[in-house]
């Protein structure tokens, strides 16, 4: 401002002087020769020096009274130009306030009303677009909350292996690795060559129009086995002459632990080789044994003792194999169970429908608590059930069976009841352990086995003054944390459908577009102002922003033990004590996890200079090095709003129309710079500024990225 104004000023007086110039010429040239002569003789008078210092005083008196008319002008015009900067393209509620001169609040009143108009008719445009997206929307809602409840492993990626999609059972089968959340490379969890080659089988398919997919298996960094089956996303075609095709825009992998599967593959083939090795030998032994008795009949007795001795021995020995290969077998099915979280209630339906339909038996409930979840096989539970009915009606002649699920000491006690001939001890015992048929099922099980297979108990009781007996199952519940969640209608902000159309690199990042590349925003808390005088970190919080989607399900939060005390000035600050921070890890056991979450993508914080310079102390310490691009939104306030004063984080806040909220806390703090940085992106663009060089280059200029920490 003060540029243009003092060049507007020097221009008056240069004015000035050149008018009283011209004047000085047009009466020079009116005078007769006398006169003339007259005065220049009173010019060469030491006159002339006052004269020209009253023309020179003069001009600076009028370029001072031009700088000082023009001031306030320019002044109020650069205000007005960045509130209504602000108002288009950052915080439509944001408003003028009048301004002086008095002309200008004309001005701040008729953008005001623009501002009003605009934000009625963008009321009107918003409205219309989110009824036109309002079906889209919900079929992607739809989409995402049946992938996020499956309790198959999903991962959706786009063409360049970029996760856009995953769900809870996928975080929960690769272990909260902090190498999973959207945008990140599905390379640094799967071998890349094994999904490349995946990838180069479904293109071939496309190409032929199939859809079949194609599986691997690969290991983790832990050492277990992951079946990946693989299914194509299918965009539109790339060429009009291709109407009818699909190119390969993405994919779908589904995600199997297979480890204890493949491993218990490889026993039973182990097995089987065993068993057939150890068969024929026997049979080898049997037969030789049988022939010779058969071709010599003379043979002595002693001789024909010896032969069926080994005939006995071996016909043992093999009966004997059989056995205990049948044992294997049956313990393996247990261990490969299949154990889910489900409510009481549906297992009780489960097992009605199953013993109404294969027995005839009528069924009801007693009492059932429609609260209790456990974690279950429901098949060979509703089968064990099914056993016991149809026991209950051939032998005895019970035509009715009754359930209760009640809790009792941490535990659910599921009744199965009847009214009529109680049981023998001895016959209760022997079904509970006999394997059991039903209707043509074979089982190598038991329902004692079933039970504890479960983790619980059961046995035989009756009530005799209620004229009834029962079989009660003691089985765990599921707990309390796991059944809240089975029963809340959750639904993650884990998708991002618009990755599928670019992909951020990872290098020549500054000819990148701001909205295209990933952020992670971050903050820290710390003892003190100065990290070089021993002041260390006792925070760290991080939020990531993908595709211009502010993820708060994917944030980094961590308190540091410092080893040192806090001083009563940094408490007042921030709230955290000494005793909050003990038993927390050391600074050198958080920084390698948040370098991970941190991964491929530019650092954003607020006054950043401070934050990275506490980082950067503690890299050799944690063995990390924090090498990506940092970009700092107090120094991008400056180049969106140079007329402004201020850029204290609260302040910018307020004039961007961003909440503030859990203030002096480091993922507080984090989650607030994020809706910062969002706002500012498009301010940025109305000054010309798309990319992250042109950003890094705007910042470095502004008189805030002097200040070194």
């Amino acid at each position: 401002m003060s540029r243009s104004v003092a060049a507007a000023a020097l221009a008056s007086a240069a004015v000035a002087l050149g008018v009283v110039g011209a004047a000085a010429v047009v009466f020079w040239a009116d005078l007769e020769v006398e006169e003339r002569q007259e005065l220049a003789a009173l010019l060469t008078s030491p006159r002339l020096g006052l004269l020209c210092l009253f023309g020179l005083g003069l001009a600076l008196a009028v370029g001072a009274l031009t700088y000082r008319l023009l001031a306030p002008f320019v002044a109020g015009a650069r205000r007005s130009a960045e509130g209504a900067r602000l108002i288009a393209h950052g915080n439509p509620g944001h408003r003028l306030e009048p301004a002086r001169p008095s002309e200008f609040r004309e001005v701040a009143d008729a953008i005001n009303e623009l501002a009003a108009e605009r934000a009625r008719l963008l009321s009107d445009v918003d409205t219309k677009v989110s009824e036109a997206k309002a079906r889209l929307e919900e079929e992607r809602g739809r989409l995402a909350a049946l992938v996020s409840e499956l309790d198959q492993s999903v991962l959706v990626c786009n063409r360049e292996g970029r996760i856009l999609l995953y769900n809870a059972a996928a975080e929960a089968l690769l272990g909260g690795s902090s190498l999973l959340g959207l945008g990140r490379s599905v390379f640094g969890i799967l071998d890349r060559n094994l999904v490349l080659h995946a990838v180069e089988s479904l293109v071939r398919q496309a190409a032929r129009q199939e859809r079949e997919g194609t599986h691997f298996v690969t290991a983790t960094k832990e050492g277990r086995l992951l079946r990946v089956q693989a299914a194509p996303v299918i965009g539109a075609a790339a060429a009009p002459e291709r109407t009818g095709e699909g190119d390969l825009a993405g994919y779908v992998l589904l995600l199997s632990d297979a480890t204890e599967l493949i491993e218990a593959d490889a026993r039973h083939v182990a097995l089987f080789q065993g068993l057939v090795e150890a068969t024929r030998a026997a049979l080898a032994n049997i037969r030789a044994a049988s022939e010779s008795l058969g071709e010599h009949p003379e043979m002595e007795r002693s001789q024909r003792a010896t032969f069926g001795a080994i005939i006995q021995d071996e016909a043992v020995r093999l009966s004997d194999r059989l056995h205990a290969v049948t044992a294997e077998v049956s313990e393996g099915l247990k261990v490969r169970w299949p154990l889910e979280e489900m409510r009481g209630e549906d297992l009780l339906t489960l097992a009605r429908s199953r013993i109404e339909r294969r027995t005839g038996l009528a069924t009801k409930l007693e009492a059932v608590d429609p609260e209790l979840w456990l974690r279950a096989d429901s098949f060979s539970l509703a089968q064990a059930a099914s056993y016991i009915a149809q026991r209950l009606k051939d032998e005895f002649g019970i035509r009715e069976v009754r359930f209760r699920l009640v809790p009792a000491g941490g535990h659910a006690q599921l009744d199965l009841l009847w009214r009529g001939a109680p049981l023998a001890t001895e016959t209760a015992f022997a079904w509970q352990n006999d394997p059991f048929t039903l209707g043509g099922e074979d089982s190598p099980l038991s329902v004692a086995q079933v039970v504890e297979r479960h983790g619980g108990e059961a046995w035989y009781q009756r009530d005799l003054p209620a004229q009834i007996a029962y079989f009660r199952f003691l089985l765990p519940l599921v707990g309390a944390r796991a059944a809240a969640r089975a029963r809340t209608a959750s639904r993650p902000e884990f998708y991002d459908f618009d990755l599928f159309r670019h992909s951020p690199a990872t290098d020549a990042l500054d000819d990148q577009a701001l909205a295209n590349l990933a952020y992670t925003v971050f903050d820290t808390e710390t003892t003190g102002l100065n990290p070089a005088e021993g002041d260390e970190i006792i925070a760290v919080g991080a939020v990531r922003i993908v595709n211009g989607r502010l993820l708060q399900g994917e944030t980094f939060a961590s308190l540091v033990d410092p080893q040192r005390s806090l001083s009563e000035e940094s408490i007042a600050v921030h709230g955290i004590t000494s005793e909050m921070l003990r038993g927390e890890p050391p600074i050198e056991q958080v920084l390698p996890p948040f370098h991970r979450f941190a991964e491929e993508t530019v650092l954003v914080g607020h006054n950043a200079a401070f934050d990275m310079r506490f980082l950067q102390l503690k890299e050799a310490q944690a063995g990390v090095r924090f090498e990506q691009p940092v970009l700092d939104t107090l120094l991008l306030s400056a180049v969106a709003h140079p007329a402004q004063t201020s850029h204290a984080l609260e302040e910018v806040a307020a004039r961007l129309g961003v909440p503030v909220t859990g203030r002096h806390t480091a993922l507080g703090d984090a989650l607030v710079t994020a809706e910062v940085f969002l706002r500012l992106l498009p301010l940025l663009a109305e000054r010309g500024i798309g990319t992250l060089g042109e950003a890094r280059a705007a910042s470095e200029k502004t008189y805030y990225a002097r200040l070194k920490y």
